[in-house]
């Protein structure tokens, strides 16, 4: 049987809908709890032979309008919904050529001036190509790694560093997915790809979940050597000037414990800095 990129992610989000979640009955014998093939081609209002073509990967480019059904009947988010739009070939596709990995000298003086606030700016690969010094600070001063899928995935400290390390581990599989969908030939990115296959059983089990969304305003609680508990908001930004390269800014709640702790960070980050 053929395969493909399209029809791998049919068959993994496909089984994650229930019937009832689409208001189908639940009728007969079912093996797995998600939709079968005949019910996702109803919703869809295609053939069940052309469905059955379409996760095969013999039909590699149904039209707009058979994505955006699809993209409905498997309940996706927006990002979901570009990813299943660009893998049907209607949507851009970075060049390898295109992508950027200097970080422009404006951007970098900006995060240089928030000696508070960790930031980063990582590539598609999720390489870090640029941190100041808090972030530095944060984590750990990259002594694993400077690549951070390789942080989460890879190191054993990561287990207590994320206090939340599946929650952590699920959504950045489901960012680098959505990465890997924008630039597949990215070279690095395919490298990165192979070593986590081959290195994080853990990553190869989410990776073929087949989720797909980008990273926006969300929480993350740590556990830091020097300063303890932290619980920091972060806030993600394309940078416009560079496509494929994202800025990452730390945050915590005023006058909270958290906010204690990160000006301890920083205090002992400045200090370090002023001393190398």
């Amino acid at each position: 049987m053929a395969s493909s990129e399209l029809g791998d992610y049919l068959r993994a989000r496909r089984a994650r809908i229930r019937p009832d979640e689409v208001n189908l009955p639940v009728t007969g014998y079912r093996r797995v709890p998600g939709l079968r093939r005949e019910e996702m081609a109803l919703l869809v209002g295609v053939s069940v032979d052309y469905y059955v073509r379409l996760e095969q990967g013999r039909e590699r480019r149904p039209s707009a309008q058979v994505v955006d059904a699809l993209s409905t009947a498997l309940r996706l988010s927006e990002d979901g919904r570009r990813h299943l739009f660009r893998l049907a070939g209607l949507g851009p596709r970075a060049r390898a050529a295109a992508v950027r990995d200097q970080v422009d000298p404006s951007l970098l003086q900006l995060m240089a001036a928030w000696p508070s606030n960790p930031a980063i700016v990582y590539n598609r690969a999720y390489d870090v190509l640029a941190s100041n010094t808090i972030a530095d600070a944060l984590f750990h001063d990259w002594t694993h790694s400077r690549n951070l899928m390789h942080v989460v995935f890879t190191d054993p400290a990561a287990r207590t560093f994320y206090r939340d390390w599946y929650e952590v581990a699920r959504n950045s599989a489901a960012g680098f997915r959505l990465g890997h969908g924008e630039a597949p030939d990215d070279p690095r990115v395919r490298q990165t790809l192979a070593e986590l296959l081959d290195q994080s059983p853990e990553f190869a089990e989410l990776w073929a979940a087949h989720d797909a969304r980008g990273k926006s305003l969300e929480g993350k609680r740590f556990d830091h050597p020097d300063v303890g508990s932290l619980t920091l908001t972060m806030q993600t930004f394309d940078v416009r000037s560079a496509p494929g390269q994202e800025l990452v800014v730390y945050h915590a709640e005023p006058a909270s414990p958290s906010s204690e702790a990160l000006a301890l960070l920083g205090s002992l980050a400045a200090t370090a800095h002023r001393e190398s």
